[in-house]
């Protein structure tokens, strides 16, 4: 189990490091809010018969439901900060490089370990070491020259505190609900609805700026909302939430690599190395240590 979801938070990292390309061009026909509002809609709108299958899926086998006020509490809170997360992230966007906020938004996998701190969780001393690799080779990745603080970085650290909130957060309910589709689907519907009133008191709705988008909110919506951040659930469910920052953190990895093979931007010797360390952060981040160790103890004193 756990080896499976490392891979579905290895697959959701691969989709939204493809994502960065259809933020960018999303924003060159309507304002933020509408973009997140039209990407999370249309997340809402794909899960639903996703879930409706599940809970169906969940009776024929007998499965005690879990009470709808768990998943209206978990889908409310969790996607509160999803929403504001995500407005901060494409709002930053306009103010900064893509290197920088691609780095800054992923400091939250130095966040989580230090939040869970406070909330009474202390990950093992090895994590800390691929927390640091992981930032090192992140900060390659992204940071090319001089690294000054604006508007725009200001709001990326805040983009990446809440989204650090959102996957402790992910984490806790994901394991007291039956059906995480479900907590998915209740997750971007709340976030829909905070970016309804944002879109509705600061920004105008155009029908041609929402056409010209369209590719990009399809593709924001369908890959990188409703598959990506279910897979984020469902993973999250049996997943250590630093562990699982670390292997979401790949998705700066993957943006580069997709900008290398498709788009055919050069990667310097830096950015190679950088991508090497933070693939080595993740490896040994589920690297099951503690179970080696013990095997090693065991066959030694079986030898003696």
């Amino acid at each position: 189990m756990r080896v499976i979801c490392s891979l579905l938070l290895l697959l959701a990292a691969v989709i939204w490091g493809a994502a960065f390309v259809a933020q960018s061009v999303g924003m060159d026909y309507v304002g933020p809010w509408t973009y997140v509002l039209s990407r999370y809609a249309l997340s809402t709108v794909v899960l639903i018969p996703v879930t409706f299958f599940a809970d169906c899926r969940n009776r024929r086998r007998e499965v005690r439901e879990t009470p709808l006020r768990t998943y209206l509490i978990g889908g409310s809170i969790c996607g509160g900060f999803l929403a504001f997360a995500s407005i901060s992230q494409q709002a930053g966007i306009r103010y900064t490089t893509a290197g920088k906020a691609g780095f800054i938004t992923a400091l939250y996998v130095v966040f989580v370990p230090v939040i869970s701190l406070f909330l009474g969780r202390r990950p093992e001393k090895r994590i800390w070491l691929c927390v640091f690799l992981g930032i090192a080779g992140l900060y390659l990745i992204s940071v090319k020259g001089g690294f000054g603080v604006g508007a725009g970085d200001a709001l990326m650290v805040l983009c990446a505190l809440l989204f650090s909130g959102q996957i402790i957060l992910v984490g806790y309910f994901s394991r007291r609900v039956t059906n995480v589709v479900k907590l998915a689907n209740f997750q971007f519907f709340f976030c829909m609805l905070v970016n309804l009133i944002g879109t509705l008191l600061f920004e105008e709705v155009s029908v041609s700026g929402l056409k010209g988008a369209l590719p990009a909110i399809v593709y924001a919506g369908v890959f990188s909302g409703a598959v990506g951040y279910t897979l984020q659930i469902v993973a999250q469910k049996y997943t250590d939430p630093t562990v699982a920052s670390l292997l979401m953190c790949l998705e700066s990895v993957f943006s580069a690599l997709f900008g290398w093979v498709i788009l055919g931007e050069v990667m310097t010797g830096r950015e190679l190395f950088g991508c090497a360390c933070v693939f080595l952060a993740a490896v040994l981040s589920e690297l099951p240590l503690k179970s080696l160790v013990r095997r090693a103890r065991g066959h030694d004193s079986l030898k003696k």
